[in-house]
């Protein structure tokens, strides 16, 4: 058995049943990315044009000079949960599958690590090595079509013909020469545009293309200030990230039903309910959210989604905690926003449509 299956063996035992060997050369996409940045669809996110980043993801060997090979492995979370958090029934908002479980930086980085050292132990000397998941400037998604992990969708989420695309990614820099695996070449999305169709935004564009700018995943966690009005109706009970185009996406019927268990769903942090959530302390939120990637919102930015999501289906009962945000909360942020959601709230109760009086109508 050579090295390379003996890694990929040992990548499945750690957690990673997705997992290819690339070489460190410029990525293909490089022009691509840097016509979407000239095109300032990536927002707010200032890290992605900084020289010192743009300079890395055209040379993977400025992050590793040894670099000769690069390990690119892939782990899956549970799906997008289509429930009572799915629908914004009750006042309960929803959270992006990815989500709901542990913070994949910290629990991917552990495995990561281990999966180094057994590499140095297989050939018995020091091996130069980085590891990385959604914390490097890489082209991650081409690195994984390039080690034939997938192909890059529409949506532009990497799509394994087996897994689907609700899994993450990681990434193993080498000081050794593998054998690459063959790029994955064959596009599987056809003529589909479900997914493009579907974005509650319509922020995903032709050519594997997506303007972060409306994107409610950017909207809800990278944004730190205000989102925009017009944006805000089309965020529904999303209070953190969007699966809209995974959910829509064909290859996700053969997803499985369940994911690597440090990301399945916390028993104990149930779909939220959203005038609670408007009485989180920072403390509260904290403890809440521990472990959890929901901490990268901020508590302010996390209140302000809250705000923004029962403005779009809050109930009448939501009103005293919407206006008390409007008015107490400290953060101008958060208090503008609700401030917003209370008059969406008051304007359907006197049209006589808020999500209480249609079901009253329905059980009529």
């Amino acid at each position: 058995m050579g090295l390379e299956q003996v890694i990929k063996e040992e990548a499945a035992r750690q957690g990673f049943p997705l997992a290819g060997i690339t070489t460190p050369d410029p990525p293909a996409h490089l022009e691509f990315f840097e016509r979407w940045l000239a095109a300032g669809w990536h927002g707010e996110m200032a890290y992605l044009a900084s020289e010192h980043s743009r300079q890395r993801r055209a040379d993977p060997r400025l992050l590793l000079p040894e670099c000769r090979s690069i390990l690119v492995l892939g782990v899956p979370y549970d799906p997008s949960r289509q429930e009572e958090g799915e629908k914004g029934e009750g006042n309960k908002g929803s959270i992006a599958a990815y989500a709901w479980g542990e913070d994949y930086h910290s629990v991917l980085k552990e495995r990561l690590q281990r999966l180094a050292a057994f590499i140095e132990a297989q050939v018995g000397h020091p091996v130069p090595s980085r590891v990385y998941t959604d914390s490097a400037p890489l082209l991650e998604r081409e690195l994984a079509q390039r080690a034939g992990l997938g192909w890059i969708g529409k949506n532009t989420c990497l799509i394994h013909p087996r897994l689907g695309s609700y899994f993450f990614l990681a990434e193993v820099l080498l000081g050794i020469a593998l054998q690459p695996d063959p790029s994955f070449t064959v596009d599987h999305c056809g003529s589909c545009t479900r997914c493009m169709e579907a974005c509650p935004t319509g922020c995903i564009g032709a050519q594997r293309s997506l303007d972060a700018r409306g994107c409610i995943a950017y909207l809800t966690i990278e944004l730190k200030g205000a989102i925009p009005e017009e944006l805000r109706p089309a965020l529904g009970n999303r209070i953190f990230g969007c699966d809209v185009c995974q959910q829509v996406c064909p290859w996700n019927r053969f997803a499985p039903a369940r994911g690597d268990q440090a990301f399945a769903p916390r028993q104990d942090v149930p779909a939220p309910d959203l005038p609670a959530e408007l009485g989180l302390t920072a403390d509260g939120f904290r403890r809440k959210f521990a472990s959890s990637p929901v901490l990268r919102a901020k508590r302010s930015g996390y209140l302000r989604n809250v705000a923004v999501a029962l403005g779009n289906v809050g109930e009448d009962a939501a009103l005293p905690a919407l206006e008390w945000a409007a008015r107490a909360n400290l953060d101008a942020l958060v208090r503008e926003h609700a401030q917003w959601a209370v008059e969406r709230v008051k304007s359907r109760i006197k049209k006589g449509d808020s999500p209480q009086s249609r079901k009253e109508r329905r059980d009529i």
